[in-house]
């Protein structure tokens, strides 16, 4: 999960209300939320998420600025930082299975974005990036661009965290203030990314918040900004019915215990197929349940009955090069 934002030259889901006067409603609410509400809060349990997985001792992922993001949001005072501060330990379906997913999504991405730079890439354009710390955290070469794509809200709120941190990223990081309402593709360009040059590309927890012809207008227009060697990484979710899972223990969880009704914020709408939409276009693609990478890593979350991570998958995609 992270900040969503949906692009101007993408259709807009129907608002209610009265056409324009709503929609630029909606657009300034979503702009001064940053990570106080709706799914900016999402930011906030991924970040107390990495916080814990930090801490572990067995740890797959370490970022030590993510229990500061949780610390300065009023929305999350109270939410524990350390699995030692969760009564039930790793029984806790929020805390424990749900925030072990979070910490090896971000390992697995993390050295899909490495391997992408080992292969050439320069550019890494992180979209919803919302309290990502790629930049801060990973081994990257010095001549490589970290464009980070999100709210004006949510990024001056990881702004100011970073810097009372007196943090120093790895890389060049650029911060991209766009809502995917507007134009965020010439935000990205006039910030210096190079449709030319090879890039790697996540949409990290991002997809499933935004309805079918939005995604499919999102991985149509990557496909169009990424040159030959360029690599896509994406999260998508395969159920028919999302409502099916409704009480699950990791939905009720959250529901219950921060108030997060993660249903309420998908869309509930089919999905398209983007990784089929990617190989028509010439690139390679693997699919993959979290629980693959459970085994690889030992350690993660396993399948359980009425389980809300059965339809996740991963995807990984490369486009050829010249």
């Amino acid at each position: 999960m992270s900040e969503t934002s949906i692009t101007e030259e993408f259709p807009r889901p129907a608002t209610g209300g009265t056409g324009g006067d709503a929609a630029a409603t909606a657009t300034r609410r979503a702009d001064t939320e940053g990570v106080d509400g709706g799914v900016g809060l999402t930011a906030l349990l991924v970040a107390a998420a990495r916080a814990i997985e930090t801490h572990r001792h067995d740890s797959l992922a370490r970022d030590v600025h993510a229990e500061h993001f949780v610390r300065a949001a009023p929305a999350c005072g109270g939410w524990p930082v350390r699995i030692g501060q969760v009564p039930e330990g790793d029984d806790n379906p929020l805390w424990g299975r749900f925030a072990r997913y979070f910490g090896l999504r971000t390992r697995v991405l993390d050295d899909f974005v490495l391997g992408a730079v080992h292969d050439g890439a320069r550019q890494v354009v992180l979209l919803g990036a919302g309290l990502d710390t790629r930049a801060f955290r990973l081994d990257l070469p010095p001549d490589c661009v970290v464009f980070e794509v999100d709210r004006a809200g949510v990024l001056a709120f990881k702004e100011r965290v970073l810097t009372d941190r007196s943090a120093a990223p790895r890389a060049k990081r650029v911060p991209v203030p766009a809502d995917l309402r507007a134009d965020w593709v010439t935000a990205l360009t006039s910030a210096g990314f190079d449709p030319t040059a090879p890039s790697v590309w996540l949409a990290e927890g991002l997809l499933f918040y935004l309805p079918s012809s939005v995604e499919t207008s999102l991985i149509d227009t990557v496909d169009r900004l990424t040159t030959g060697g360029g690599a896509l990484a994406f999260e998508a979710k395969l159920e028919k019915d999302l409502l099916a899972y409704r009480d699950s223990a990791i939905y009720a969880a959250t529901r219950e215990q921060i108030g997060i009704d993660l249903l309420d914020l998908f869309d509930l709408g089919p999905r398209p197929d983007s990784a089929g939409l990617l190989t028509a276009r010439g690139w390679s693609t693997s699919m993959h349940t979290p629980f693959d990478f459970t085994g690889r890593h030992g350690r993660g979350p396993l399948p359980e009955p009425n389980d809300a991570l059965e339809g996740n998958r991963w995807v990984f995609a490369h486009k050829p090069g010249p």
